[in-house]
């Protein structure tokens, strides 16, 4: 089973984390599962940028990049080479390590 390494972040994950996760399973799924609260602000249908992450390590084991999330992406807080959407990309079997950007962009903030 693939192991996330999820680096400290302020308010998600304090002192990082490591989650042991089934292939076939998105990274925001994981996260979520483990009680990482990532944004998910569309429901994980690729049509934001708020579960955007930033893959440090086993990037390249990933799905490949979809014209909708690659479009999305071109939005995000942060953006780096090894970016992608959590909602959409879908784990391997190659272990990984993600960093969740302290910021995102959400235009459609809840409860205000």
């Amino acid at each position: 089973m693939p192991k996330i390494t999820v680096l400290p972040h302020p308010e998600l994950a304090p002192e990082g984390a490591e989650l042991n996760v089934p292939a076939g399973t998105s990274i925001c799924e994981a996260l979520l599962d483990n009680g990482i609260e990532i944004e998910h602000a569309c429901d994980m249908s690729c049509a934001c940028t708020t579960c955007h992450c930033i893959v440090r390590k086993g990037f390249d084991s990933l799905n490949e990049v979809e014209e909708c999330e690659d479009d999305l992406l071109d939005r995000a807080w942060g953006l780096e080479a090894q970016s992608r959407l959590s909602c959409q990309a879908i784990v391997a079997t190659e272990d990984l390590t993600v960093e969740i950007p302290k910021y995102t962009i959400n235009h459609a903030k809840e409860n205000h």
